[in-house]
């Protein structure tokens, strides 16, 4: 009985070594990775549309650190806030907390001290206005739109406030203070994420009815509705493109380069979100349209950058 006693003893002490192993992963997981990379990405190009790496390189460590951590504690924190949600859906059930990788007291304290520990970087590292907006972001992320996710399909529109924040976030840690640009840059990411996100609504429709959301309830269940909503933000989305052109900026308008490559783009996108709206086949364009928006973003935002450069 010794024997099988301590043999037990070693598998459960092995299971609780690789349980800690898994946990690493779990907490990297819990930081929605993708997401967060993306809201540094987006900051980083809001502050070299601004000005040149010379002597700000302290700065602009503190901008891309700053916003790692309060994007990754605001990713962890929605989860935690969902985790019931998230165990009912497929595309989901495998995050840290559903799959009891990770226990939600934990996830909450991880998620609350990358966050605060984000606003302090950015406080002592940027400026008042980066943190500020940094901070407008949690709140707008974790107290209007998560509750409000299973209320309203408009709830989208209040999430795109907080995803489209981040470059604004940039711009504000070089230049001191909000400008037309920067605005810009905010209504670019925000008319950027409504396509985008309603041909996620439209291919998860099933797992959002599961989860208890409503983003994807919008008119009917052939999903026209929603289509008509992805192709009007289509157009909002080519006005902020070409405003450069038309509104007063301390950069100058853009050249040629930027020009030629903003009309490619934008019909690259459209072609898209016409034949979701237009066709009956929604499924295979909603993915399409998906797809489009991902390679569309870093590439329009890559052109402003090396345009302001040339």
């Amino acid at each position: 009985m010794s024997i099988i006693k301590t043999i037990s003893a070693k598998q459960t002490s092995d299971t609780l070594d690789s349980s800690n192993v898994v946990s690493f992963y779990a907490l990297y997981e819990l930081t929605k990775p993708r997401l967060s990379l993306l809201s540094v990405f987006t900051a980083a190009l809001g502050f070299l549309l601004h000005k040149p790496l010379q002597n700000d390189w302290l700065l602009f460590v503190a901008l891309l650190l700053g916003t790692a951590f309060a994007a990754g504690g605001v990713a962890s924190l929605n989860q935690w806030m969902e985790r019931k949600e998230d165990s009912k859906m497929a595309r989901t059930a495998s995050r840290p907390l559903p799959s009891n990788l990770i226990s939600p007291r934990f996830a909450f304290v991880y998620g609350v001290i990358l966050s605060s520990l984000g606003l302090l970087v950015l406080g002592l590292g940027t400026n008042i206005w980066a943190m500020s907006l940094t901070f407008a972001t949690l709140v707008i992320y974790l107290f209007l739109y998560t509750p409000l996710k299973k209320v309203s399909p408009y709830a989208t529109e209040i999430g795109a406030i907080s995803g489209a924040l981040p470059p604004l976030i940039g711009w504000v840690a070089a230049a001191g203070v909000p400008s037309p640009y920067g605005w810009i840059l905010f209504g670019i990411l925000f008319t950027w994420q409504l396509p985008h996100f309603m041909a996620i609504a439209w291919n998860f429709r099933d797992d959002y009815n599961k989860g208890g959301f409503k983003l994807h309830q919008l008119g009917t269940d052939q999903g026209r509705n929603l289509a008509l909503k992805s192709l009007f933000y289509t157009f909002l989305l080519t006005f902020f493109v070409f405003s450069p052109y038309f509104l007063p900026t301390t950069q100058g308008a853009p050249s040629s380069f930027y020009l030629f490559s903003a009309i490619l783009l934008s019909i690259y996108l459209f072609i898209p979100a016409l034949k979701f709206f237009f066709s009956d086949n929604r499924d295979k364009f909603a993915k399409k349209l998906f797809f489009v928006t991902i390679i569309y973003l870093p590439l329009l935002l890559a052109t402003l950058v090396i345009d302001r450069y040339l």
